[in-house]
């Protein structure tokens, strides 16, 4: 096998990797880019391709995340993750742990970790890699290792949400709920909400949102979704529903297919317990054309305001 079939072998490993440590798709795809030069720059080959470059983007994700951090301290509103639609790293054995490391849930509370904390969760709990690996990767020792997964476990545990096993159920009620959203249904909304739902987006203060503040409590999540569907429809708006970062979810896509931006649901005990939108275009960009949200705006506003116009009398017939 060559070096080029070794590491695109290992391409979609090594994304997983590097998107779970940075929450950034285009990061992600730069780390995995620079492990590339440096792995065809190596003056000799490695004994284990896979050991290298899982060191190698680590140590680069790493360095991309200690300054990313500081951007993400001055940005605008709320900041999630990149959507990821689909994960390119599959392995049946750990399908579980992959699906729920994936979810913005969980993403979120890796950004509370250390950067070296969440490298060696990601390493140890999300991939199975064993301590000397880890170790070698984050040229630490095996027990600095070992004390930063106890750290990194703890703070995960403690806030880390336990997920819906069926996967069918979660689908069935995220029918359910984009169903109410087509048809503005204030009461088939509340039927799917949690009591205590929230729900709260990131625009970056680059398009419109529904508040960036959020919205908390049935009645207001279930008042918001049911104002902004007949304006979203009225435009032409489509709802694509879709896995987003593993858990059920959709794509709002303006009239030419343009993307608007994602919804991803967090599902427990049979209800719908958060609502995350990503509408922030430079987010989107790597799903495809992006839609301009201020437009689609101004065009519904429009629709709204000639719906709510009174029409003329007719003149009565002599």
């Amino acid at each position: 096998m060559t070096r080029t079939e070794e590491f695109e072998e290992l391409r979609p490993l090594l994304f997983s990797i590097a998107y779970r440590i940075l929450g950034s798709v285009s990061e992600a795809e730069d780390a995995v880019q620079e492990s590339w030069l440096r792995w065809e720059c190596s003056a000799t080959r490695p004994a284990c391709a896979k050991s290298f470059l899982s060191a190698v983007v680590t140590r680069v994700a790493l360095d991309v995340l200690r300054s990313a951090r500081v951007r993400r301290e001055k940005y605008v509103g709320p900041w999630f993750p990149e959507p990821l639609l689909a994960d390119p790293y599959q392995d049946p054995e750990r399908s579980a742990e992959l699906a729920d490391s994936l979810s913005m849930a969980a993403l979120l509370l890796l950004e509370r970790l250390s950067p070296l904390e969440r490298a060696v969760f990601v390493l140890r709990e999300v991939f199975a890699f064993g301590f000397p690996e880890i170790a070698s990767a984050l040229d630490r020792s095996e027990v600095a290792c070992r004390q930063l997964a106890v750290r990194a476990r703890r703070h995960m545990d403690a806030g880390r949400p336990r997920f819906e096993a069926d996967r069918r159920e979660r689908e069935e009620l995220a029918e359910r709920f984009f169903d109410a959203f087509r048809e503005g249904d204030v009461d088939a909304l509340r039927e799917v909400l949690a009591a205590d739902v929230h729900m709260i987006g990131d625009g970056g203060g680059k398009a419109p949102l529904w508040g960036e503040e959020g919205a908390f409590g049935i009645d207001m999540v279930a008042r918001r979704v049911a104002v902004f569907a007949p304006l979203f429809t009225g435009v032409g708006g489509v709802v694509e529903l879709h896995e987003v970062n593993g858990q059920p979810g959709a794509v709002l896509r303006a009239r030419d297919g343009k993307i608007l931006g994602t919804w991803a649901l967090d599902i427990l005990d049979g209800r719908i317990q958060a609502i995350r939108t990503v509408i922030n275009p430079d987010k989107l960009q790597h799903m495809g054309p992006v839609a301009d949200a201020w437009a689609i705006l101004r065009e519904a506003q429009r629709v709204r305001r000639s719906a709510e116009q009174p029409h003329d009398a007719q003149p009565a017939r002599r």
